[in-house]
């Protein structure tokens, strides 16, 4: 029976253009997807969008738009994002207007008003209307959220409140354990911390006056719509049809094997611990795994619409290409911490890894096959300590790039794959196939048969590069493995590298890595 997945990525708010913070979490996520579909897992890939907050309504507001105008406007925004960094996601939700998440969201809180879990109270707090959440002054950094750098509103209203407190010690427990795994540890024991500091309960909606009309009706009081949050964190099930007992919530959420969130460290809280008790509390299954990644920064300063300093990332796209913007995001941010953006980085490393290393080498073995063998790989004669070398490394680098991915770690899995570009560029050098080629023309038999195991050795080794790069890349590892006569499939293992290599056909590729203006 097929492994099955869910992996999704926060479904951001629509209030504005979405920024470089976005495009990096859906390509972390379409990474993470992409491996797991190459080791054979049916995996799920979902996103979508976030339409239902306060801010939206206020952004609207500032545009002389309706909240409806505004939203679908911008929603067309995000899925060109997503089109143009080639990602694969098998649904987009919209919390606004799909029916399965307007169903589910509601049956989730009458199943957690039928389990005892919700009531209503007056209360008082202090609101941030850009993360939608409220904080305690202890909270707060020089009086601002200390994420958007702005003092919260106070506000004062009879709301319904989720019984979170109820849930504390189930929490700690499956974070303990490993049953909810949070990604890195850092962030699991800061859920931990904060479980074991007291979990207060939570107030889950908004008066209709405050939300200005804009939101989803809580069961049998239509003078409250629900908290922004719950209602958007259960749209990881809802998009899955759990409320019409659809066949993909079984599949790839209720049998799954993994059950996985990609955040950034701004919701951690939600994924880690309101999602999953209202989950417990609804008698749903859990998330399995929580993967937390930090911000893009510009100057040490989270890039954030609300700040002003979002870096667009169509418009790089637009100057340097998806396979650019996927690489840079991939190989030079850390999947968990922080990292500045520098467009000049970007082209350096572009030019350097994928110009002057992948590209070069896939040029080099299929011009060399071309040119001395007619494009057909042939058999590898006797091997010497250049192949051996170049084994090892083959070995090394699929599996340093699958322990790697196991633990999210995309960076340090691109790291292990260009150690390979760079040991096989070296090989070449090592065996200069074309001194062997020209030593084979003057009647060298040795010559000929060293140059026929170095273009088998060096095509394979290409080949293994093809599928090891193409969750990261996804076209040019087609490209590449087309180019080398192979079709994707999964990683083989390193003592398989070479089967099947003689007797393929190899053809000139696409020019897959231009060089770029620095």
């Amino acid at each position: 029976m097929v492994e099955t997945a869910f992996i999704s990525a926060t479904i951001p708010y629509v209030n504005a253009r979405p920024h470089l913070g976005h495009a990096l979490e859906y390509v972390q996520t379409d990474a993470y997807a992409r491996h797991m579909a190459s080791l054979g897992v049916d995996v799920y890939l979902l996103t979508g969008s976030d339409e239902n907050s306060l801010k939206n309504v206020l952004a609207a507001e500032r545009a002389g738009l309706s909240p409806r105008e505004l939203v679908d406007r911008n929603v067309d925004h995000f899925v060109q994002l997503l089109d143009g960094l080639d990602i694969g996601y098998r649904r987009f939700i919209r919390t606004s207007v799909d029916a399965d998440h307007l169903d589910g969201a509601q049956r989730i809180w009458e199943r957690m008003s039928a389990a005892g879990d919700i009531y209503s109270r007056k209360y008082e707090g202090l609101y941030c209307v850009g993360c939608e959440q409220f904080y305690t002054p202890a909270e707060l950094v020089d009086g601002k959220c200390p994420e958007h750098l702005v003092e919260p509103e106070p506000v004062s209203e009879t709301n319904y409140f989720f019984r979170l407190s109820r849930y504390a010690e189930p929490l700690r427990k499956a974070i303990e354990t490993g049953e909810i795994r949070v990604v890195p540890q850092t962030r699991s024991n800061e859920v931990t911390s904060f479980i074991r500091a007291g979990l207060a309960d939570i107030s889950v909606s908004r008066s209709m006056d405050r939300a200005r009309g804009w939101g989803i009706r809580v069961p049998d009081d239509p003078s409250q719509v629900m908290y922004v949050w719950i209602d958007a964190l259960t749209n990881y099930t809802n998009a899955l049809g759990w409320a019409r007992g659809g066949d993909d919530y079984r599949r790839y959420w209720a049998d799954a094997a993994r059950r996985v969130h990609v955040v950034g460290k701004g919701v951690l809280r939600f994924h880690a611990i309101y999602w999953p008790a209202m989950l417990i509390s609804a008698g749903l299954p859990t998330p399995t795994e929580v993967v937390v990644h930090g911000y893009i920064t510009a100057s040490g300063q989270k890039l954030s619409k609300s700040l002003g300093n979002a870096v667009d990332p169509a418009e790089l796209i637009e100057r340097y290409g998806v396979d650019a913007v996927r690489y840079f995001l991939l190989a030079d941010f850390s999947p968990f911490g922080d990292g500045d953006f520098s467009e000049e980085r970007l082209v350096a490393r572009y030019n350097t890894d994928l110009a002057n290393g992948l590209g070069n080498l896939l040029s080099r073995a299929t011009s060399m096959t071309l040119r001395y063998r007619d494009g057909v790989v042939p058999a590898a004669g006797e091997a010497g300590a250049p192949e051996a070398s170049l084994a090892r490394q083959v070995r090394d680098s699929a599996a340093g790039s699958l322990e790697a991915m196991a633990g999210y770690d995309h960076k340090q899995a691109l790291t292990r794959v260009w150690d390979l570009v760079r040991r096989t560029n070296a090989y070449v050098d090592e065996r200069a196939p074309w001194k062997l080629a020209k030593a084979a023309d003057a009647g060298d038999a040795a010559a000929s048969d060293a140059l026929d195991t170095t273009l088998h050795h060096l095509v394979a080794a290409v080949r293994q590069l093809g599928t090891l790069v193409s969750p990261f890349l996804p076209g040019p590892g087609a490209a590449i493995l087309a180019a080398v006569g192979s079709s994707p499939a999964p990683v083989p293992p390193a003592a398989a590298w070479l089967d099947g290599v003689a007797g393929t056909t190899v053809s000139k590729p696409p020019a897959l890595f231009p060089r770029l203006a620095t």
